[in-house]
């Protein structure tokens, strides 16, 4: 059975769409995400139009101006539904491992 699109994020899906709450152009993307996450999240330019292309084809952004090449992005309402999808499952994962260490701490 094939993997659902989107059903979960890569890093750099989550910090695109999460730059995407803004407006930005893709250039002013790659420059968010890498100061976003102090330079430990890169992305090359053709895995960023290619996510955008493929954001694009499932409504999770919008383009909202076309300047020659130059193009500018938001998130959409769906975007910002799987992006809340992804944190509250990240937060879970991060509240799973709390808690086994808790559990450790006190045996």
């Amino acid at each position: 059975m094939p993997r659902e699109k989107f059903k979960t994020l890569t890093e750099q899906m989550f910090y695109i769409l999460l730059c995407l709450r803004r407006e930005r152009r893709g250039s002013d993307i790659l420059e968010a995400v890498r100061a976003l996450t102090e330079g430990r999240v890169t992305i090359g330019s053709g895995t960023l139009y290619d996510l955008l292309e493929q954001f694009l084809a499932a409504g999770v952004i919008q383009e909202t101006e076309a300047a020659g090449r130059r193009r500018s992005y938001i998130i959409t309402d769906k975007g910002r539904e799987m992006l809340d999808r992804e944190y509250r499952r990240l937060r879970s994962q991060t509240e799973d491992y709390d808690r086994v260490l808790r559990e450790e701490a006190q045996e």
